[in-house]
């Protein structure tokens, strides 16, 4: 399909995968940045927690460029950003509680984070032009996250015993979240490859993420049981996978966060952007 700067063009259940992408992109980036930003004090070592705070910064600027494309769909982009409640949001269910420890923290930095980076190397070359044009600027900025996560997650994963064992842990209980995240190979995925809004959907995605990590999870002693245990497949168990919010469980993150991204607390100084 040719280039088009607007949803002319794309048919109504087009516009409305496209528009559920968009948010949940916006959506995960929010909490993902929420998830950095509570670590900002909280990190082993000053120069961690200042690039918890700068990647933090960055994952809430995506956010809000993401949202910004929804009022071409008629969005109240201000109700989305400030109203909804919990289950509403299609954020990763990954991130729906605050990381226990340094080491969760660290698996959504190198995991997490390098998952809504395949989904969006897979938008770059978007047929519709908005979307195409955020990429570059959004990835650039993630060559610093997938740097920093990495390098933590080798630090762990070769330093003592109870790091390793902390790292790994946290490895197997998000991956095969992570790994359902990026959905099935259905037909409403197959329709936005088709129109040329993606490139990639479904099991392909899931492939080019687990080539991506690949590197991270031998670093591992026993990253063989890791790939047992967690289920590493292109084709992960989907029942009850809901297509619309892209997850495999029900609810949102958790209220404390969602209160906390909404401003509840500065809600009567709240005034709508331009």
């Amino acid at each position: 399909m040719a280039v088009t700067e607007t949803l002319v063009g794309f048919t109504p259940e087009l516009q409305t995968s496209i528009r559920d992408m968009i948010l949940v992109l916006a959506d995960s980036k929010r909490i993902l940045g929420m998830r950095y930003g509570q670590w900002l004090l909280g990190a082993p070592a000053l120069e961690a927690g200042i690039a918890c705070a700068a990647m933090a910064q960055d994952e809430w600027g995506h956010a809000r460029l993401l949202y910004a494309l929804l009022r071409e769909f008629d969005e109240d982009v201000t109700a989305l950003e400030h109203s909804r409640e919990p289950e509403e949001y299609a954020s990763m269910d990954v991130l729906d509680s605050e990381p226990a420890d340094w080491p969760e923290l660290i698996a959504l930095n190198a995991l997490a984070d390098t998952a809504l980076s395949v989904q969006c190397e897979a938008l770059r070359g978007s047929s519709y032009r908005p979307i195409a044009q955020r990429m570059g600027k959004l990835l650039d900025e993630e060559r610093f996250h997938d740097a920093h996560g990495a390098a933590w997650f080798r630090r762990l994963a070769g330093g003592g015993e109870e790091a390793r064992t902390a790292i790994r842990r946290a490895t197997t209980a998000l991956l095969p979240g992570i790994l359902g995240w990026f959905g099935p190979d259905s037909q409403r995925a197959e329709a936005l490859v088709d129109a040329g809004v993606v490139s990639s959907a479904g099991s392909t995605l899931r492939e080019r993420y687990l080539e991506r990590i690949g590197p991270l999870l031998a670093e591992l002693d026993d990253s063989d049981e890791i790939e047992t245990t967690a289920g590493l497949t292109v084709t992960p168990d989907l029942a009850g996978f809901d297509e619309t919010r892209r997850r495999l469980r029900s609810g949102g993150p958790d209220p404390e966060t969602v209160a906390k991204v909404r401003g509840d607390k500065n809600r009567a100084f709240l005034t709508e952007a331009s």
